[in-house]
């Protein structure tokens, strides 16, 4: 008997586990719910949710191949060895199957279950699949992890232009082996489930993972580089929660858009190149997270900007968490967070911006409030971005670039589309006032509406400070190495 252990694999077709299992043998799968660890690491009610319902589908999926989704529970990811060495002895298991996850408690616990089946006999089978190369195999000429995309990029083009992934055959009916599936749970304590209408916008299960990805690249991919920093218009994929539940592989990314760009790669539609450069930012964050797992541990990837003096200030963390901030495109970006578990790209770097420079809070503080309401979180992409946006991690933005979010609401929701759909308070106001309603002194009318809670001009002036005192300090140290606290 083969076992197939899913975690963030939630789909039947693409499945390099699920294959290899089934080509061994019979099968059956696994599914740990593991609340308690889910909460250690601020996964969002509505993600989790979110997985619930892709694994009730792909139940039902499954068992149209005869294979049975057994459910168990370890609260606990330390308690995943014992779990699953009891159902393999019960189920008397020859192996069992797991596509790759990156993190430092993730590859923790993979090692323990390997060592503790291998204890006893049983092999342990680690396939690389939601990323199209294996962390460690994409390295600098020094035999480093690559720092900065562009350079990552540009290996991983060559590697693909020589060999392409293929996608993986589907597993084959198999013939019954009496053993039913356990019932999928549609919820589990401490995670509230949300509103109807929440998930209304996230259907689960393959065949609508699947019309998402082919509606995308259909109407949506040829304009993809123009399109996707607009908010008020369809212009992204929208299948990151997808991505991150595994319920579609990059693979099947890659392929359906080399198909519209008629197999090409860095040439033909400049939509398709850059939807191929973003699913490659996302290959990099997992690999920044394998060659360097401080950033699992809550630390800045350049380690000097821990000395970095971020503010106390709860009363505007709280501001911008409640979508009071007194800035239109912060609010409505906060707001969309709230009732759709997920936020515009764009927007994701402005208000993180905005966060961490313009109110100079700890980007950690960010990071995790983000966590525990994106339905698409994910530890590398979410603690990537958060980095970037705050000066602290890789082919970081430079520490005196500052977006302002007055010239970027401008910019890229001009119309105020954007802002009126999430501030409905604000919907009689002109295309001018709609941006900064508290431009001329006063409110137009908007009791319900607050005034800025920072002055953008004086917040970047102190940002900048900070950063060009954590620049000195850091100079001064080179020069006077014994100086240097440790």
């Amino acid at each position: 008997m083969q076992l197939i252990w899913l975690r963030s694999d939630l789909r039947l077709r693409d499945n390099t586990a699920l294959a290899a299992a089934a080509s061994r043998g019979p099968c059956v799968a696994v599914y740990l719910l593991s609340p308690e660890q889910w909460r250690d690491h601020d996964d969002a009610p509505c993600k989790i949710d979110f997985w619930l319902r892709n694994l009730a589908s792909l139940s039902t999926d499954l068992n149209d191949l005869n294979i049975a989704l057994l459910v168990r529970d370890a609260p606990q990811w330390n308690q995943a060895p014992h779990v699953l060495l009891k159902l393999c002895r019960e189920l008397k298991v020859a192996a069992v199957h797991v596509n790759e996850e990156y993190g430092l408690n993730e590859s923790r616990r993979d090692t323990a279950v390997a060592q503790a089946l291998k204890s006893e006999g049983i092999e342990f089978h680690s396939h690389l699949d939601q990323l199209l190369f294996k962390p460690g195999s994409v390295l600098t000429k020094t035999g480093n992890y690559f720092q900065v995309f562009s350079q990552f990029r540009k290996v991983c083009y060559s590697r693909l232009h020589a060999s392409l992934p293929s996608l993986i055959a589907t597993a084959p009916r198999q013939a019954p082996i009496g053993i039913a599936s356990d019932p999928v749970p549609t919820q589990v304590a401490g995670f509230t489930p949300p509103s109807q209408a929440l998930r209304a916008l996230w259907p689960a299960g393959e065949q609508h993972a699947q019309r998402r990805l082919d509606t995308f690249v259909e109407q949506h991919l040829e304009d993809y580089q123009h399109q996707r920093d607009f908010p008020a218009k369809p212009g992204t994929s929208q299948l990151s929660a997808y991505l991150v539940a595994g319920v579609v592989s990059p693979r099947q990314c890659l392929h359906a858009a080399l198909r519209a760009n008629q197999g090409e790669w860095e040439s033909g539609n400049a939509g398709t190149v850059t939807w191929i450069n973003e699913l490659l930012w996302r290959e990099f964050y997992k690999h920044i997270l394998v060659g360097y797992p401080r950033v699992s541990r809550h630390r800045a990837f350049r380690p000097e900007t821990e000395a970095l003096a971020w503010r106390n200030a709860p009363q505007e963390l709280q501001a911008w968490k409640e979508a009071r901030t007194g800035l239109p495109i912060i609010d409505a970006a906060m707001r969309q967070l709230m009732e759709t578990g997920w936020m515009h790209n764009r927007l994701r770097m402005v208000v993180a911006m905005f966060l961490t420079k313009n109110l100079l809070i700890d980007w950690r503080e960010g990071e995790r409030f983000f966590m525990q309401h994106l339905i698409d979180g994910d530890l590398a992409a979410n603690n990537g971005g958060w980095q970037w946006s705050a000066s602290t991690g890789t082919d970081a933005a430079p520490w005196f670039r500052i977006f302002n979010p007055l010239s970027q609401s401008e910019r890229f929701d001009r119309e105020g589309l954007f802002i009126k759909q999430w501030l409905p308070q604000l919907n009689d106001l002109d295309r001018q006032e709609v941006h900064s309603p508290n431009s001329r002194g006063r409110l137009f009318g908007i009791a319900d509406y607050p005034a800025p809670i920072v002055d953008l001009g004086s917040s970047r002036g102190r940002a900048l400070a900070a950063f060009r005192n954590l620049s000195a300090r850091r100079e001064a140290a080179w020069e006077n190495p014994g100086d240097e606290r440790t």
